[in-house]
């Protein structure tokens, strides 16, 4: 049986009450549409000057948190939180984290981003991600109403055997929120998702940032859902939105049965 999904498409800025309230409105329109499961963005909360960071960052039970949580438990719907910045990591540093909540509010994951963003486009922007914040340590996958989640954010995208070792423990959807650049998004943003979807017969569940942010910071938006042969079968157009797209557990079998490239692996 399949059930619909949802990735959601943000512009998110500095004032992050506004933020919040955007993307409170855009689940409930996803939700209205049928989508039992819904992901929102890296940053939906708070994407202003990165050297403001700390101002805007929570505990991992901070309000925003806490208002998704209700949320998810109102809609009765599982919940990413694309990202929010979380406080209490070493050394004075912050997490960059990925909740997910269930339909009973209770949050059931926690991936604390592990690949740092500490790079030069050509975008006139210099990224450092890493000064501000701290690296997690581990995957993380989850059991959830569409299959078994392995939980990614951004940057992560470029690492495939992050992915490799989720659909080698059984996941068999991927989700991967992000705020990728304008730069960077419009070359790679969709052949990687695609790539790691063929790679391991898996979903993905792609929730993005889109549009101009403070500091002139460009994002390339996109957010899609892509089915385990690699075909985009949903994509948000330019702005704000969401996209809604079946995910397909007897497609996921029925192609892995097919081509059990998941089972010739040969290296370990």
């Amino acid at each position: 049986m399949a059930h619909l999904a949802a990735a959601i498409q943000l512009t998110s800025g500095a004032d992050k009450a506004k933020n919040v309230e955007t993307a409170t409105a855009l689940v409930r329109a996803a939700a209205k549409a049928g989508a039992v499961f819904i992901g929102l963005p890296e940053n939906f909360a708070w994407m202003g000057p990165e050297p403001e960071r700390a101002t805007a960052a929570e505990a991992l039970d901070g309000p925003t948190s806490k208002h998704l949580a209700t949320l998810a438990r109102e809609l009765k719907i599982t919940l990413l939180a694309g990202s929010v910045l979380e406080t209490g990591a070493p050394g004075g540093r912050l997490y960059n984290t990925s909740c997910l909540f269930g339909p009973d509010g209770e949050r059931t994951a926690v991936y604390r981003k592990m690949h740092l963003f500490d790079v030069e486009v050509g975008d006139g922007q210099t990224y450092r991600e890493s000064a501000a914040v701290a690296p997690g340590e581990a995957p993380v996958l989850v059991d959830t109403s569409i299959g078994k989640v392995g939980l990614s954010v951004c940057y992560d995208l470029r690492f495939p055997e992050l992915y490799r070792a989720y659909s080698s423990k059984g996941a068999t959807v991927l989700t991967v929120p992000a705020a990728f650049t304008l730069m960077t998004g419009k070359d790679h943003w969709e052949v990687l998702l695609r790539a790691r979807a063929i790679e391991n017969l898996c979903h993905v569940i792609a929730p993005a940032q889109v549009g101009l942010h403070p500091k002139d910071r460009r994002t390339f938006g996109n957010a899609m859902i892509i089915d385990p042969w690699g075909a985009v079968i949903s994509r948000c157009s330019d702005g704000e939105g969401f996209t809604v797209a079946p995910i397909d557990a007897e497609l996921t079998a029925r192609l892995r049965k097919g081509l059990p490239s998941l089972q010739h692996r040969r290296l370990t």
